[in-house]
C-alpha cells in the first residue's frame, strides 16, 4: 500500500520550507521515526522524521526545492495490516473506508486501531476526499492502524508512476515561476542551470529573449527592447557572469521582514557608553587560570550577559514587551536572552531560558552550547523564540559601536563593541587601558529616557569596577 506524506506545518504557522537533503533513497527501508530529511524553516534547519516504517516508494522532491506546506514530498510502501491499511501521521489515502479515522463522536462498532507516535508539530494533512478527518481534543490528526516494517527479504514490488503535478513540475522557487508565468514562458521547456537543475531568474529570462531571426539591429520586430537582451552585454560576456541572483527565502526572507516590522514598529533609541573594562579583562584572565573554570570558555561576553541580567533586575522595564492586541505592556520576570549569532544561514538570536538564575559558570556553559549549536544549524524554533532581552557582539567584527535594531517584541538590545588598547585617564594620569563602547537600542514606548540611561549606567558600573556588584545585589 503506497501511502504519501506531505510535508507537515512544524509548528511556526509557515507556508512552506526548503528540502535541503535526503537522508534516505528509493528503495531504503525505514523505521517510524527515523530521520529521513532536513528541512530549511524560516528560522531554522528541523530534522524530519519518518511517519511511517516501511520501503521508501519515491522521493516527490529534490533537494534545494521549496515546497508548500501540504504537498507531497515522499511515498512509503506500507504493507496492510490485516487488510484494515493503517493511515499514518501524513494523511489517509484517497477513497480509503478507513479515512473516517477513530476519534470523539466514532462509532462504537469501528475497527479498534494502535495509535502510532505523535510527531511533535505536524499539523493535520490536507485531505483528498471531500471527507473531513475527525481530530482529537488537543488537534492532532485522527489515528489509524501501527504500520508494520518491511522485513529485508521481502522483495520490493515494482511500483507504477504516480501521478502527481508537483513531482511533475519542473523544479524552481515560486518567485521563478510567477515571472515565467507573467512572461507566457513554459517551465518545462527551460533548462535549469541551478543546482541540481533547478531552474533560476537567469533561465528564464534566456528563454524569453528573441531569437536572431527575430531581431533587427539588436530589437525585437515590434520595435520593444528585449528583456536581457545579448545586444546590452559587452562583447562575448554571458548574461549569467554579469551579476548573481539569490532567492530570498528561508532565513534571509524571515529576518527582513522582523527586521523591517521592528525598526518601522518600534520607535528606537540608541545611547552609547565608552568604558574603561581593563579590571573586567583581568578578571576574564583569572577565570581562565582557575580550575574552577577550567572546563569552561569565560570571554568577556559572559561577564557582559551576567552584567546585563543584574542590570535587569535594577530596571525592570527594559525587560517588558508591547502588546496592541490586548493594549498591555507585559512584564517578564525572568530573562530570556538572545545572543545574535552570525551563521553560515544567516543571523539567529537563539536564546538562553532563564538566564538571569544562571551562575557565570553555567551562563558560559550556556553560551557556549548556545553559540555552536547555532552555527552547527541545529538550532531548534523553541530556542529562538521566547527572548525577552538580546546581545548583540560586534566587536568580534572589529566594530566599536553600532545602532541595533530591536529583536521583535523586546524592548531593548545591548551592542558590545571591540576592546581596545586606549590612552585613558587613570587615577589623575594618563595610561593605556582596555576600553569598550555599549550601544542600547530601546524601545521608546516602553522604556524612557532615564530608565534606559540607568541602565546602561548599572552594566557599565559593573564592567568597570566588577567588585561594585557586590553593592547592587
Amino acid at each position: 500500500m503506497i501511502k504519501e506524506f506531505r510535508l507537515p506545518d512544524l509548528g511556526e504557522g509557515l507556508t512552506e520550507s526548503e528540502i535541503v537533503s535526503w537522508h534516505v533513497a528509493e528503495g531504503d527501508i525505514v523505521e517510524l521515526n527515523q530521520i529521513i530529511a532536513d528541512v530549511e524553516t524560516a528560522k531554522a534547519v528541523v530534522e524530519l522524521p519518518s511517519p511511517y516504517a516501511g520501503v521508501v516508494a519515491r522521493l516527490h522532491e529534490q533537494p534545494g526545492t521549496v515546497v508548500e506546506v501540504g504537498a507531497p514530498i515522499i511515498s512509503f510502501d506500507v504493507p496492510a495490516v490485516d487488510g484494515a491499511g493503517g493511515t499514518g501521521v501524513g494523511g489517509p489515502d484517497a477513497g480509503s473506508p478507513e479515512s473516517a479515522a477513530t476519534g470523539p463522536g466514532a462509532p462504537d462498532d469501528s475497527v479498534p486501531a494502535k495509535r502510532e507516535p505523535n510527531l511533535v508539530g505536524y499539523g493535520a494533512a490536507v485531505e483528498k476526499s471531500g471527507r473531513p478527518t475527525r481530530r482529537s481534543r488537543g488537534g492532532s490528526a485522527a489515528v489509524a492502524t501501527d504500520p508494520v516494517p518491511v522485513p529485508v527479504s521481502q522483495p520490493v514490488p515494482e511500483l507504477a508512476p504516480e501521478k502527481s503535478s508537483t513531482a511533475d513540475r519542473p523544479r524552481s522557487t515560486p518567485p521563478v515561476r510567477k515571472l515565467a508565468r507573467d512572461l507566457g514562458i513554459e517551465l518545462a521547456s527551460v533548462n535549469g542551470t541551478g543546482p541540481n537543475g533547478l531552474i533560476t531568474r537567469d533561465d528564464v529570462l534566456t528563454a524569453h529573449e528573441p531569437h536572431p531571426a527575430d531581431l533587427s539591429d539588436g530589437t525585437p520586430s515590434d520595435g520593444a527592447p528585449s528583456v536581457g537582451a545579448a545586444a546590452q552585454l559587452p562583447a562575448g560576456q554571458p548574461a549569467t557572469q554579469r551579476e548573481t541572483r539569490t532567492p530570498i527565502k528561508g532565513m534571509r526572507k524571515h529576518t527582513a521582514a522582523a527586521m523591517v516590522a521592528s525598526a518601522f514598529t518600534a520607535p528606537h533609541v540608541t545611547e552609547f557608553l565608552t568604558i574603561d573594562v581593563t579590571e573586567t579583562m583581568e578578571l576574564v584572565a583569572r577565570l581562565k587560570a582557575s580550575r574552577a573554570f577550567a572546563d569552561v570558555r569565560i570571554t568577556p561576553l559572559t561577564v557582559v550577559a551576567k552584567a546585563l541580567c543584574i542590570a535587569v533586575d535594577r530596571n525592570p522595564t527594559v525587560n517588558t514587551r508591547w502588546e496592541d492586541a490586548s493594549a498591555e505592556i507585559v512584564q517578564h520576570h525572568y530573562v530570556n536572552l538572545g545572543i545574535a549569532a552570525a551563521t553560515p544561514r544567516g543571523l539567529m538570536v537563539p536564546n538562553i531560558k532563564d538566564a538571569d538564575q544562571l551562575g557565570l559558570k553555567e551562563l558560559a556553559q550556556a553560551l557556549t552550547g548556545l553559540t555552536e549549536t547555532a552555527r552547527a544549524g541545529k538550532t531548534s524554533p523553541a530556542d529562538l523564540s521566547g527572548g525577552t532581552i538580546s546581545i548583540t557582539n560586534v566587536g568580534v567584527f572589529g566594530i566599536d559601536a553600532g545602532t541595533p535594531i530591536l529583536n521583535p517584541g523586546e524592548a531593548a538590545i545591548l551592542a558590545m563593541g571591540a576592546v581596545r588598547r586606549t590612552p585613558w585617564e587613570h587615577h589623575g594620569e594618563i595610561a593605556l587601558r582596555s576600553v569598550m563602547t555599549l550601544s542600547l537600542s530601546f524601545d521608546h514606548r516602553l522604556v524612557d529616557g532615564e530608565q534606559g540611561s540607568r541602565f546602561l549606567a548599572d552594566i557599565g558600573t559593573i564592567l568597570s569596577d566588577p567588585g561594585m556588584v557586590l553593592t547592587m545585589i
